[in-house]
C-alpha cells in the first residue's frame, strides 16, 4: 500500500514538474548562430535548439516577438515524418522542413494558436520554425542548404 502511494505521489510531482517547464517557460535554450544558402547568398540566422522532448515540446509557445533573423531549429534523433502545432504560440511563424544533410525540403506557413497540424510530406531530421515570411523576405526556398557542422552531421 505504501509503495503505491509513493508511485501515485511520484508519478502527480513529476507530471507537475513536466507541466510547469513546459507550460511556464522554464525551459533554457542552447543559441548558436547557423548560414542559410540558397542561390549564391549565405544568410545568418540565430537560433535556439531544442533538442529534448520537453524543450521541443515547448518551442515558441507564449512568445509575444520572435524577431526576424532569429528563430528556434528542433532537432530530432532520427529521420521522420514531422508533425507540429501552433497550440500556445502567439506570433504566426514559417516552418522549414530540413533533411538530415540541412537540405529544405519544404516551407509551410502556419498560424498562431492553431491546433491544425502541419505535417512534413517525407521524413526529416530538422525542422527551423521563423518568423511568418522571413524565408520570402531574404530570399530562401525549398533546396536551400543549412549549413551543419561537421562532427557527423550533429548539430
Amino acid at each position: 500500500m505504501n509503495s503505491r502511494r509513493s508511485s501515485v505521489v511520484f508519478a502527480f510531482f513529476s507530471t507537475c514538474i513536466l507541466y510547469n517547464c513546459v507550460a511556464g517557460g522554464a525551459q533554457t535554450f542552447e543559441k548558436k548562430q547557423y548560414t542559410l544558402e540558397s542561390a549564391g547568398k549565405t544568410i545568418p540566422i540565430n537560433v535556439e535548439i531544442a533538442r529534448t522532448e520537453v524543450q521541443r515540446a515547448q518551442g515558441l509557445m507564449r512568445r509575444k516577438v520572435v524577431p526576424d533573423g532569429t528563430g528556434m531549429l528542433f532537432i530530432f534523433e532520427r529521420d521522420q515524418i514531422l508533425s507540429f502545432w501552433m497550440e500556445n504560440t502567439l506570433v504566426p511563424l514559417s516552418i522549414a522542413f530540413i533533411s538530415y544533410d540541412g537540405r529544405i525540403v519544404e516551407i509551410h506557413d502556419m498560424k498562431p494558436l492553431s491546433r491544425i497540424q502541419i505535417q512534413s510530406s517525407r521524413s526529416a531530421r530538422y525542422a527551423l520554425e521563423v518568423p511568418q515570411g522571413w524565408f520570402d523576405r531574404v530570399g530562401i526556398t525549398v533546396g536551400a542548404q543549412l549549413k551543419l557542422e561537421d562532427s557527423a552531421r550533429q548539430l
